[in-house]
């Protein structure tokens, strides 16, 4: 099981990290940058319904409960999540230390574009600059970072667990000669 843990979850965070990375020369703060991640998130999480239909197959003889297959797939999330919080603080401290900075000006952007009240941007203003004093200490950006990634990979997990569950194995079906 944790070999195929860590297969998968090392496939899924390589692919969630590629994005990150290319995210990085695009620039985070576009309008599409969430969407791409999330995007890719998804897309690198596909590997932990592969990954549990996998185990189930290979190692299992066609069977898993909802709580094995949802460990597996918890696993191959935690995995992937962790590659990906890595990659994320590698790129932050070592290539965009300015990330804070330019993120936060493009939100105080947008609020000033949407046409919002003085009031409710200063409350946002406020908001943006908690967020970066927070950012100012590693263990909150792995935190923030985590929350991320990680609940989509749990959620994936769960649909995962339904959708791959099996109480007995299929029976072999026979070729006709």
């Amino acid at each position: 099981m944790k070999r195929n843990i860590l297969v998968f979850g090392g496939i899924a965070g390589l692919i969630v990290s590629i994005w990150v990375v290319c995210l990085a020369f695009v620039g985070h703060t576009n309008d599409y940058g969430e969407l791409i991640g999330y995007a890719s998130m998804i897309i690198a999480f596909i590997f932990i319904l592969v990954g549990v239909k996998n185990y189930r197959d290979k190692y299992n003889q066609g069977v898993i409960s909802f709580g094995k297959a949802f460990r597996v797939g918890l696993g191959i999330a935690l995995v992937a999540s962790t590659i990906y919080v890595i990659v994320w603080l590698i790129e932050y401290y070592c290539f965009i230390p300015d990330f804070m900075d330019k993120y936060a000006e493009s939100m105080i952007k947008k609020a000033t574009a949407s046409g919002a009240t003085k009031e409710v941007l200063d409350k946002k203003i406020s908001e943006i600059n908690g967020m970066k004093e927070l950012y100012k200490n590693p263990l909150m950006v792995i935190g923030f970072t985590y929350l991320e990634i990680l609940p989509v990979g749990v959620i994936i997990a769960l649909i995962s667990a339904l959708v791959l569950k099996r109480k007995t194995a299929k029976p072999a079906v026979a070729l006709a000669g």
